[in-house]
């Protein structure tokens, strides 16, 4: 499994269905987030189990995204007709309703093979979410096995850990919330910020 923080986010170019259910035959990464903060995030597959359950909680978050300046865009194997459909099913017969972000076709695997998150035997993708800075830089990483759903509110305090390091230039220690004080990255920050703050860990 690559370790993609640092790097690049990987481009791609593929059939798409955007949030305003217009179906896109060349939906371009680099473009559509140019200068902006993004997350990608990959499922397995349309129509199955925990994945709604994700792509519905993305989609009530969607507002705290944007608020953030950041675009969401999620990735599966499954055809953008698939994708449409999907969003035309109602939420309680199973389907996901009409998301706000856009859902990318990756039919031919090569999105989630860049990102190395297909599974080796199932050939779907793991549950990879990517949170990729203004610059097109991934920032944070993370990868679930497929019946492990992933928590969209941590992504959002990714996405605020990183707003406030690139703003304050101090580091995140473990837990930081929005709010929470951050820490200078010397000795003798660690020392100011344990002093205050040890007990609270």
């Amino acid at each position: 499994m690559s370790v993609l923080v640092g790097r690049p986010a990987p481009d791609f170019t593929a059939a798409a269905v955007l949030g305003s259910g217009e179906i896109v035959d060349s939906f371009t990464l680099s473009e559509a987030i140019k200068g902006k903060p993004a997350v990608v995030f990959f499922y397995p597959l349309d129509f199955t189990f925990v994945c709604p359950s994700e792509l519905i909680a993305f989609d009530k978050r969607y507002a705290e995204f944007q608020k953030r300046g950041v675009e969401v865009i999620g990735v599966s194997i499954d055809s953008q007709f698939s994708h449409n459909a999907w969003r035309n099913t109602a939420i309680n017969d199973g389907g996901i309703g009409q998301v706000k972000y856009t859902l990318v076709a990756d039919t031919k695997h090569e999105i989630c093979q860049a990102y190395d998150v297909e599974h080796p035997d199932a050939g779907v993708a793991f549950r990879g979410s990517f949170l990729i800075d203004a610059n097109g830089v991934v920032r944070h990483q993370v990868v679930n096995d497929l019946p492990l759903g992933r928590n969209v509110d941590e992504m959002i305090r990714m996405v605020d850990a990183l707003a406030f390091h690139e703003e304050h230039g101090e580091v995140c220690p473990a837990g930081w919330q929005e709010g929470d004080k951050g820490m200078n990255a010397s000795p003798d920050g660690v020392a100011a910020y344990l002093s205050e703050n040890s007990d609270k860990l």
